[in-house]
């Protein structure tokens, strides 16, 4: 069976966590200081929390993952 194949017999499931591991959302959060953004794994762990948006997108960067902005 090709690659092609695979991905067409792929369940709903599967298919969802596609690329999932490359992935980490950047959310701004309320802390007592103000605000930080937090970065989330695909899973909704949340990893780290960096007081900079820029900082928190090249944190992930750094780590070979796409940041995704979530508001």
């Amino acid at each position: 069976m090709t690659e092609i194949e695979k991905l067409r017999h792929i369940s709903p499931k599967e298919f969802a966590l596609l690329g999932m591991q490359d992935l980490a959302y950047i959310k701004r959060i309320a802390v007592a200081e103000g605000s930080a953004f937090a970065i989330y794994a695909a899973d909704g762990t949340q990893v780290a929390q960096l007081p900079d948006r820029e900082i928190a997108f090249a944190t992930v960067r750094q780590h070979d993952l796409e940041p995704v902005s979530v508001h």
